[in-house]
C-alpha cells in the first residue's frame, strides 16, 4: 500500500516538473529570439545616443520604423528645385513650417518671410488652441496642433472658429450681442499678431493702407490698426489661395515626429525649418518675460511625466538659490515659483530638441530633403548668406531689397530687452553673449546640465570656466 502511494507521488511529481519546464522553454525561446535579433540589429548600425536608451521604440510611435527610402516625385524634385516660379514646379503651392520654441528668435525668423513678396504669412495661429484648452499639456495637444496645421496650411481657417470665437453667454437662450460677435462673424482682427501682418495691412485687403505689399520694412501695427478694418475670414481664406507660398511660425508643436503624417501627406508640399538657439541664451531671455511665458511653461511642464517614459533623459534644472531677493515677502516667492515653472519646462524643451536631432539624423533622404535646421546665432552673423539658404530652401527669389532688410535689423544701435516681444532693429550680435552677464554661474551650470546632449549635438561649447563661457564656433 505504501509503495502504490509513493509510486502516486513520484508521478504527480514528474507531471508538475514537466509542466513548469515546458513553460520555462515558452518564455526563454521567444526572449532568446527577440535578444539575438537585438544583437544583430546593433551589429549592422551603431546606436543612436547611449543616454536615450529607448529611443529607437520611441520613435515607432510615429511609424518611423515604417518608413522606406521613397523615391521623390517629380512634382517634390521641381518645387525643391524651383527658385522663382510662383507655382513651383509642379505647379502646386508650397507649405513651409518655421518649427521653433519660446525665445529663440522665430519672431524674427517669421518676419523675413512675413516681408517676401510671394509669401502668406501667419503668426502662431496655434495661440488660440493653447488658449482655449488650458491647462492641457503639451503632448496632449500635438495631434489637434497638426490637424489645426493641416487647415491652415489649405487656406481653410474656419478651425479658428472652433478656439478663437469669443466665450458664449452664460444664459444659453439670450439673444446674440448687438452686432454679431459669434462664431461664424470672426475677423481678421481675431487673428494673433494681425496687426503686422504684410497680407492684412496692405491692398487689397486694405485698399487705404499707405504701404504696397511689394514694399519691404516694418509696419507700423497703429497705423495698421487706423487704417485697416476687420475684414472676413472668406476673404482672408480668397487672398491666401493667391500666395504661391504659405507660411506658418508657432512655438507650440513640441516634436517634430507629430509633423510626419503632413510630411507625408501627397497634396501638401510641406517643408520644416526648425530653429535652435544656445539655450543659455534662451533660458536667460525667457527670464525677462518670465509672467508672459508662465502660463504656458506650465502646459510644458505638465508633459514631463508623460515624456519620461518614451526615452527622454531626465534632467533636473532648478532655479538658483537666493533669486528671490533680500525680501522673503510674497513678490520674491511668486518670482522664484515662476522661474522654477520656466526651468523646468526649459528642461522639457531640451530634452524635445535632443529628441529631434536624433530623429532627424535618422531621416530617408525624402525626408532629409523637406527639412532644414538653423541656429539663430548663424542667422545674426551672417545674415545674408543665411536668408538666401532659407528662401533658396523655400523655393523663393531672393530681393535685393530684402538682403538689405535683414542686414539692417541685425546691426541696430543696442540689444535692447525693454520690450523683449517687439520686433526691431538691434545689435543682435550682443544678444548672443548676453547670457554671460546676466545669468549666475549657478544658473549656467543647471542649463548646461540639462540640455547638455543636446547643446553637444548642436556645436554650443560648455562654458570654459566658471562666469565665463566659450565662444561659439560656426556649427556646420
Amino acid at each position: 500500500m505504501k509503495g502504490r502511494r509513493w509510486r502516486r507521488w513520484q508521478h504527480r511529481r514528474l507531471a508538475l516538473l514537466l509542466v513548469l519546464y515546458t513553460l520555462l522553454l515558452l518564455l526563454l525561446v521567444p526572449y532568446v529570439q527577440d535578444y539575438g535579433a537585438r544583437r544583430g540589429r546593433g551589429a549592422e548600425e551603431a546606436p543612436l545616443q547611449p543616454r536615450c536608451p529607448s529611443l529607437q521604440e520611441a520613435l515607432g510611435e510615429w511609424g518611423w520604423e515604417e518608413e522606406k527610402e521613397e523615391e521623390q516625385s517629380p512634382e517634390g524634385e521641381g518645387a525643391a528645385a524651383g527658385g522663382s516660379e510662383a507655382g513651383g514646379g509642379g505647379g502646386g503651392k508650397r507649405h513651409i513650417y518655421l518649427h521653433a520654441t519660446w525665445r529663440t528668435g522665430s519672431s524674427f525668423l517669421g518676419e523675413l518671410f512675413n516681408q517676401h513678396p510671394d509669401v502668406f504669412y501667419l503668426y502662431e495661429p496655434m495661440w488660440h488652441l493653447w488658449q482655449a484648452l488650458y491647462p492641457a499639456d503639451a503632448l496632449s495637444l500635438q495631434g489637434a496642433l497638426r490637424d489645426m496645421l493641416r487647415s491652415l496650411f489649405r487656406c481653410d481657417f474656419s478651425v479658428l472658429r472652433l478656439y478663437a470665437a469669443p466665450p458664449a453667454p452664460r444664459d444659453p437662450l439670450a439673444p446674440p450681442a448687438p452686432g454679431g460677435g459669434g462664431a461664424a462673424n470672426l475677423t481678421t482682427a481675431a487673428l494673433f499678431g494681425w496687426r503686422t501682418n504684410k497680407v492684412i495691412c496692405s491692398a487689397p485687403l486694405c485698399p487705404a493702407a499707405p504701404w504696397a505689399r511689394h514694399e519691404i520694412g516694418l509696419i507700423d501695427g497703429a497705423a495698421c490698426e487706423r487704417s485697416c478694418p476687420p475684414r472676413g475670414l472668406r476673404e482672408l481664406e480668397a487672398e491666401c489661395r493667391k500666395y504661391p507660398v504659405v507660411v506658418i511660425k508657432d512655438v507650440r508643436l513640441l516634436e517634430l515626429g507629430a509633423l510626419l503624417p503632413l510630411l507625408r501627406e501627397p497634396g501638401l508640399n510641406l517643408r520644416v525649418i526648425q530653429l535652435f538657439r544656445d539655450p543659455r541664451a534662451v533660458h536667460n531671455s525667457r527670464l525677462k518675460a518670465k509672467q508672459a511665458l508662465l502660463r504656458e511653461s506650465i502646459q510644458v511642464l505638465r508633459s514631463r511625466h508623460r515624456a519620461e517614459p518614451r526615452g527622454l533623459p531626465r534632467r533636473q534644472l532648478l532655479p538658483a538659490a537666493g533669486l528671490g531677493g533680500g525680501g522673503g515677502g510674497m513678490r520674491a516667492q511668486q518670482q522664484h515659483r515662476a522661474e522654477f515653472f520656466l526651468s523646468g519646462a526649459l528642461e522639457v524643451i531640451c530634452q524635445a530638441w535632443l529628441r529631434d536631432l536624433l530623429f532627424s539624423r535618422r531621416a530617408p533622404a525624402w525626408l532629409r530633403r523637406r527639412y532644414t535646421q538653423l541656429r539663430y546665432e548663424d542667422l545674426v552673423r551672417e545674415p545674408r548668406a543665411q536668408l538666401r539658404r532659407l528662401l533658396r530652401f523655400a523655393g523663393l527669389p531672393v530681393p535685393p531689397a530684402m538682403e538689405s532688410f535683414v542686414l539692417n535689423m541685425t546691426r541696430g544701435a543696442a540689444y535692447s530687452s525693454d520690450r523683449p516681444f517687439l520686433i526691431s532693429a538691434r545689435d543682435a550680435r550682443e544678444a548672443i553673449h548676453a547670457w554671460r552677464e546676466r545669468l549666475s554661474q549657478e544658473q549656467v551650470r543647471q542649463v548646461e546640465a540639462a540640455c547638455g546632449e543636446a547643446m553637444s549635438l548642436l556645436s554650443y561649447p560648455p562654458s570654459a570656466e566658471p562666469g565665463g563661457g566659450a565662444r561659439e564656433g560656426d556649427s556646420r
